[in-house]
């Protein structure tokens, strides 16, 4: 069949061609002759890929071999090191065996060395006629009749001597260190200005109908006193770190220049990010200028933490290193041990960089702190005692408290009044946290308004109203005030979707 196919097809193709029809049997000779050609085709294409598929074989074999070769090895390095590890066993099992011998001949020495000596006792006290305790006790007596009288004359004279030479050494020690320390301080004011190079970004950060400072107070806590000052706006907060805050938003806002609250929520998020790295670098500086070098990292961002932080208006960080140099000072004077005295001094209120985030007075999460970063137990022993809260358990206890009675009682060092200013804005803020759906809560307006922002899945309008006067009757209740305090309970619903 096949071979009247191609002969038919040969000849339909001479016939196209105009060419003169052949015979059948030419047809025939014609096809044979093709099938020859493809058969040894078929052959040639079929050694080659016998050709290949052996080579295939032959890389696959050696791959194989290859890899068995390399576990070979592998397993001869398992074998010897499981041979080492035995051999280790062995060995300490030997010295276990060793050690214990000798733990129960150590024993048995002790058991005798005891019996020896509970045996002399018992002879002295048959020879002596006392027990060990009376003979102790007539001991002491004697020692202490006989040199009575010596030990009260030699105090007397030492006192009448010495105590004038003593009183002015410790004085020239301490005006001495103070006079050798003489730094600038500069008290933490409530206010801080952010300068504008054009009157018409005070329009801009107002907003359409005021809600561009609404945004930036609501988010930063702060109060922005647009009219107060000329090309520049007040910010007003209690909080040091707040004000920062607030006046780098507003920089990075003005420089972005689309001012809106959605713009606002991202520069201020950018701000935290960015004073949390400023506050690594003032840390460090501290460490720096008190010439400390060795703290953590942990220790170091809350040193710079303090920076943000006043106590009777004056600055916490550099109240720690005016009193590390004070005490390192003090203790070079006395022989004592500097690098402990100072180390000590400037982490004495690390404490505070978190008492308003933890319970506890700040001397205790002081101690916490330290005790957990692992700081030297002879530094905790000295910042422990600074406020008498503690025993003073070695001589570097007593410079640090003095060091820190120093720094504060200078002239201009400190100032009541702002202190207990702060403190009430604190306290108005803190009463208002206190209550159950309570987001945010800002003290303003120089304490006279309290801005209170709720979270609206949790307080309807009712429960804002309600809040309010809740809170304005426990503020009533526990702070005193001058005049009154304004109550403002915000509840606010957004409604955010995307377009895709």
């Amino acid at each position: 069949m096949l071979v009247a196919a191609v002969a038919g097809a040969v000849s339909f193709w001479a016939g196209k061609k105009g060419l003169v029809s052949s015979t059948k049997e030419e047809a025939i000779s014609a096809a044979k002759k093709i099938k020859e050609e493809a058969e040894s085709s078929a052959k040639h294409s079929l050694a080659e890929a016998k050709e290949k598929a052996a080579a295939i074989l032959l890389e696959s074999d050696r791959e194989d071999r290859a890899r068995k070769e390399k576990l070979a090895l592998i397993e001869d390095r398992i074998l010897k090191r499981e041979e080492t590890l035995d051999a280790k066993l062995n060995e300490i099992s030997k010295n276990e065996q060793a050690i214990s011998s000798k733990l129960e001949i150590v024993k048995s020495k002790e058991e005798e060395a005891s019996k020896k000596l509970s045996m002399a006792d018992e002879k002295l006290q048959q020879i002596g006629g006392l027990s060990k305790e009376d003979a102790k006790e007539a001991l002491l007596k004697s020692v202490e009749e006989s040199c009575k009288e010596e030990l009260s004359s030699a105090v007397q004279k030492f006192q009448k001597e010495r105590k004038e030479e003593v009183e002015k050494q410790a004085l020239e020690v301490i005006a001495g260190s103070l006079q050798r320390y003489a730094r600038a301080h500069i008290s933490e004011l409530t206010t801080s200005v952010f300068p504008l190079k054009d009157e018409d970004l005070k329009g801009k950060i107002i907003g359409r109908e005021g809600r561009n400072i609404r945004a930036i107070e609501r988010e930063t806590g702060c109060e922005l006193i647009v009219d107060e000052v000329p090309d520049g706006i007040v910010v007003s907060s209690f909080d040091p770190l707040r004000r920062e805050i607030a006046k780098m938003a507003l920089d990075k806002l003005v420089k972005d220049g689309r001012i809106q609250p959605a713009k606002i929520e991202e520069k201020v998020e950018e701000a935290r990010q960015e004073i949390n790295r400023k506050i690594l670098e003032v840390g460090e500086q501290a460490c720096s200028d008190a010439g400390v070098f060795d703290l953590p990292k942990e220790i170091v961002q809350l040193l710079g933490r303090l920076n943000f932080r006043t106590s009777f208006g004056q600055n916490v960080l550099w109240h720690s290193v005016e009193m590390s140099h004070i005490a390192g000072m003090i203790a070079g004077e006395l022989g004592l041990n500097v690098a402990i005295s100072k180390k000590a001094a400037l982490v004495h209120d690390i404490g505070k960089a978190i008492d308003h985030e933890m319970e506890g007075t700040h001397i205790e999460l002081g101690r916490k702190i330290l005790k957990k970063c692992g700081i030297d137990d002879r530094v905790v022993a000295a910042m422990e005692s600074h406020h008498d809260d503690y025993p003073y358990s070695i001589p570097e206890a007593f410079v640090v408290a003095t060091a820190d009675i120093l720094s504060s009682a200078r002239p201009g060092a400190r100032r009541g009044t702002m202190e207990n200013y702060i403190k009430r804005l604190t306290d108005l803020e803190n009463i208002a946290a206190s209550f159950p759906g309570v987001r945010q809560a800002y003290a303003i307006s120089a304490g006279r308004e309290l801005r209170v922002f709720v979270m609206p899945d949790k307080i309807d309008d009712f429960g804002a109203l309600d809040m309010a006067r809740k809170i304005a009757n426990r503020i009533q209740s526990e702070l005193r005030f001058p005049g009154e305090i304004k109550v403002n309970v915000i509840r606010e619903t957004r409604a955010v979707e995307y377009a895709r």
